[in-house]
């Protein structure tokens, strides 16, 4: 492994470029690490050039108008209000935000409504805090105190095995739809990700989350953007050559023919991208212990299917519908609808009164992106009439749009985001490395990496995303100004 100090760099990392299509930095992908980054270094007074493979900016954050308002097909919501870059930038431009607090409304598979007191008094609990040593498959590990718990509290629900049986597997669901993973013992109880202070889901409601990124690129209330930055969408980057001597330039090249250049790279393209491509993106060939990192880290798909009505029919102040099956109900569903019994539930979205979103992962995620349509909404409604229409004796309407997440099937995103597996305890170094950036011969870092990947404490958010990107902006910006001479180029 390299371990460089970085002591003196060549004028030319401090020179202006030359020329009017001259860069001093090309930033790859516009998601929430990119367009930090490119808006750091444009501020800064850097002629910076961002180019995103998809026709829009935002990356895994994706709001759409839909039913009477907005809705998000990627991220919902802002987690924490305490040292977030996202919180903040909606208070200092007085944008109105709201909390939205967990209220589960419970629901059976045969139409009936279990102990709603109960089953939100389980959901309550919270095993997570405790760190086994050595670790334990998450959904192992929280079965096993669970059965603990109800064993001491709660003996007399120890009669009802298909609850208990079933509610493990909502908990299993709800589990995924947090880390993005297909199963819970995927996830590892080796936990090193820190929350933020304050509500974990805040948002930005009819706003959407397309704000933030308005604001980060001088865009918002019809600004007029930044003016040292260019920004190219419907462009993907095929090749990106790190120079070895200290006065050649980094090329970006193009699946259009157009080739670029410029003295320093940052890639912020997701881990499911680098795992697809990164073979053939880099040239020379990425070190061992990137592309080490890159097979290591895990990232998962969580899918949304959401639904308009002309009007909502289900009850309000509620967060989520939780949807848990009963055994015997289960096991007649047919297998080519086995999706259907790992929906975790509903969620209003709080930028459209008249939507619902039904939330899945892992696996079935991926196959619910194929479905033809007509049968993902004739589905999707039946399940609702299962859960909620007759338990609440009513028929529940036919929709009047339906949307649905690809973001595995999407070959510029190819996941939702990333979690810790089960090897991550033996690889604790791995998202540190995937941050690594790539030196010439001198020791100048020249293809710099950053995205929620490469967030060793707050990965899988957008505020942890936003974080790398300002981390390189400021690594470059420390060079140019001569003040990294104490720095090792991976301190950062």
């Amino acid at each position: 492994m390299l371990l460089l100090i970085v002591c003196v760099f060549s004028l030319a990392a401090g020179s202006p470029v030359d020329g009017p299509n001259a860069y001093d930095t090309i930033v790859i992908g516009l998601g929430s690490a990119g367009a930090t980054a490119a808006a750091e270094l444009a501020r800064s007074g850097r002629k910076v050039l961002a180019l995103e493979a998809q026709g829009r900016v935002g990356g895994r954050v994706h709001t759409v108008p839909f039913g009477d308002g907005v809705v998000e097909l990627g991220a919902e919501w802002i987690h924490g209000n305490v040292s977030s870059r996202t919180y903040a930038l909606a208070t200092e431009h007085n944008i109105d935000t709201k909390v939205q607090s967990l209220m589960l409304d419970p629901y059976r598979s045969d139409g009936t409504k279990p102990d709603v007191a109960l089953v939100r008094e389980l959901v309550d609990l919270d095993f997570t805090e405790e760190n086994p040593d050595p670790p334990e498959p998450l959904g192992t590990f929280v079965t096993k105190k669970f059965m603990e718990y109800i064993t001491k509290n709660k003996p007399d629900l120890l009669k009802d095995q298909d609850f208990i049986t079933e509610y493990l597997e909502f908990w299993n669901l709800l589990t995924n739809n947090l880390e993005s993973s297909n199963d819970w013992n995927d996830v590892t109880t080796w936990d090193v990700y820190e929350q933020l202070g304050g509500p974990q889901a805040i948002s930005w409601h009819r706003h959407g989350y397309k704000t933030f990124f308005e604001i980060m690129l001088n865009k918002y209330n019809n600004g007029p953007g930044l003016q040292n930055l260019d920004m190219k969408l419907n462009t993907e980057v095929t090749r990106i050559i790190t120079p070895q001597h200290p006065n050649e330039t980094v090329t970006v090249q193009c699946k259009d023919g157009a080739s670029y250049t410029a003295r320093h790279a940052i890639v912020t393209v997701s881990l499911g991208v680098l795992k697809a491509t990164h073979t053939t993106l880099f040239s020379p060939p990425l070190p061992p212990e990137k592309q080490t990192a890159i097979d290591k880290v895990s990232i998962g798909v969580v899918g949304k299917v959401i639904l308009s009505f002309e009007k909502a029919w289900w009850p309000k102040d509620i967060t989520l519908f939780a949807f848990i099956w009963k055994g015997d109900d289960k096991k007649k569903v047919p297998a080519e609808d086995y999706w259907t019994t790992r929906i975790l539930g509903g969620h209003p979205p709080m930028g459209s009164g008249n939507s619902l979103t039904l939330w899945t992962s892992g696996e079935v995620a991926k196959q619910v992106e194929r479905l033809p349509e007509d049968i993902l909404k004739t589905k999707c409604v039946a399940l609702l009439q299962r859960f909620m229409g007759d338990a609440l004796k009513i028929t529940v309407p036919a929709p009047t749009g339906v949307l649905r997440s690809t973001w595995y099937s999407n070959p510029y995103t190819r996941g939702s985001y990333t979690y810790d597996n089960l090897e991550a305890p033996r690889y604790p170094l791995a998202r540190k490395w995937l941050s690594y950036p790539l030196l010439d011969s001198a020791g100048e870092p020249r293809v710099l990496f950053a995205g929620e990947a490469t967030n060793e404490r707050h990965f899988s958010t957008v505020h942890g995303a936003s974080e790398t990107g300002r981390r390189e902006a400021e690594r470059l910006l420390l060079m140019i100004r001569g003040e990294a001479g104490n720095h090792n180029v991976k301190d950062f």
